[in-house]
């Protein structure tokens, strides 16, 4: 097979190679693995199998993708496509599973060890540079499927015939010779029972929300220090993802602190403001597992431990539609049912603080939305191995859809006040605020998996932020 990547290769005398293989000692290549994992994986492949419309004899290629490059010779930390790794449960690039009604099998890189050229040759591969990989062998021990050298799957998809179907990452080259087609039909049916998380990977967002309390902790912990520093924010930012270093594989999302008018921006992912008495600090922070399932929370606190005036206003509408939308989350409702909810409390907040030109029937009507001034984004999303998991599912399948026991979904209503927005007086410019849990549907309601992060009521997290200071 082609090389999919163009890797610079390090030359030497011919000599070189014999030198360099001599004298060295086994590695242990055995994948680390949460447990569960190859168990989910098979079951993940046999809903797809069972609920998806395969006419013909299709097989489907799925690919975890390739690193991106950074600059020059650099690239970004490599992060599996999340459809590849619910199906396969490991996230090595240039690697892909061929799925059939019969067989499921996985072609990955060998391992360039001693006595292989690219043992020194290949910076991106070879283990002298990168340390221990995980073959063909290893895999299929751990993951009780056929796993083959990628060298492979040239022949192996000639032999098949297809057509193929192309879902997760793939790259142009390997579509072009084989004809993989993306297949969206396929896509949403894997899309939908993404949606629907099973025991273990419940179990995987409960680890990924405990670890994200550990971080928050540790973060608030630091904010004396950060008062310090002209970018303060960037010192939270750095305390959080240490932490998700530390206790996952990194952050699930680019890490938001926003202080004082910053918190304004629904993305700010700059970090680098300053964390003032007086301000408020919107943390939005989550942990990515080895598993990678990944938390998403959200808590605004005061700086100083205490809201002012104004401050308190905007946040305890926020809480009376936060615990609005929670009180619909339930099965029998639709996914959109929260959404309305928190919005209606929301324009009623506004109208409160005569913020609103118009009534509130008007302001929520389909020809005004004038409180959506404030809050231009919806208030929540699914969540799992992406944080906006399945973001492209149709309007049917997720909005629309009815709320079912297994489905995680992020609740996060907010109020946005910029610092240039002359429609606000001026006490209340620069002040946002956002809550967020992490929720998990159950057969009778839901539960909350972020409850035990803080208090969101606004005399409890002053309180709570009083005590860590």
């Amino acid at each position: 097979m082609e090389a999919q990547r163009r890797i610079p290769k390090i030359r030497e005398a011919s000599g070189f190679n014999a030198v360099i293989s001599e004298n060295w000692g086994p590695l242990d290549r055995t994948p680390t693995l949460v447990p569960g994992t190859a168990e989910a994986a098979q079951a993940h492949r046999e809903r797809f199998l069972a609920a998806v419309d395969r006419p013909g004899d299709g097989v489907f290629v799925i690919g975890s993708g390739l690193p991106s490059v950074r600059n020059d010779d650099n690239d970004h930390a490599f992060r599996a496509s999340s459809t590849f790794l619910w199906f396969t449960g490991m996230g090595i690039d240039e690697s892909f599973l061929v799925l059939t009604d019969t067989s499921s099998t996985l072609y990955t890189q060998r391992p360039a060890g001693p006595g292989d050229p690219d043992f020194f040759g290949n910076a991106a591969y070879g283990e002298l540079w990168v340390g221990a990989m995980t073959g063909p062998a290893d895999w299929s021990a751990a993951l009780g499927i056929d796993v083959r050298p990628l060298s492979e799957l040239d022949d192996d998809l000639t032999t098949l015939g297809g057509p193929f179907r192309g879902l997760g990452r793939i790259p142009d080259a390997l579509a072009h010779r084989f004809d993989i087609r993306a297949d969206a039909d396929a896509r949403r049916v894997a899309d939908r029972l993404r949606q629907i998380k099973d025991a273990w990977e419940i179990d995987q967002m409960r680890a990924a929300v405990s670890a994200t309390v550990l971080g928050f902790e540790q973060t608030v912990g630091q904010i004396a220090t950060a008062k310090t520093m002209d970018r303060g924010e960037r010192w939270l930012q750095g305390t959080f993802d240490r932490a998700a270093r530390t206790y996952g594989v990194d952050v699930g999302y680019a890490t938001i602190v926003a202080a004082a008018g910053h918190a304004a921006h629904l993305h700010w992912t700059r970090n680098d403001g300053a964390v003032r008495d007086g301000d408020l600090a919107l943390l939005d922070m989550g942990i990515e597992m080895e598993s990678r399932y990944t938390a998403d929370v959200t808590r605004t606190i005061p700086v100083s431990g205490t809201f002012t005036d104004a401050q308190r206003a905007v946040y305890d509408i926020v809480v009376a539609s936060q615990r609005a939308g929670l009180a619909v989350c339930t099965p029998g409702h639709r996914y959109s049912d929260f959404h309305f909810a928190s919005m209606q409390v929301l324009a009623e907040g506004l109208d409160d603080l005569g913020l609103l030109p118009v009534s509130v029937d008007e302001a929520l009507s389909a020809d005004g939305q004038h409180h959506r001034r404030y809050i231009v984004c919806g208030v929540g999303h699914h969540l799992g191995l992406d944080v906006h998991d399945c973001s492209h599912s149709p309007y049917e399948d997720y909005q629309d859809a009815m709320l079912e026991p297994g489905m995680v979904h992020t609740l996060e209503p907010g109020l946005y006040f910029h610092v240039n927005d002359l429609s606000v007086p001026p006490e209340f410019r620069g002040i946002g605020v956002r809550i967020e849990d992490d929720l998990v549907i159950t057969a009778d309601g839901h539960e909350n998996l972020s409850a035990d992060l803080m208090p969101f009521g606004t005399d409890e997290i002053e309180a709570w932020t009083q005590a860590r200071l």
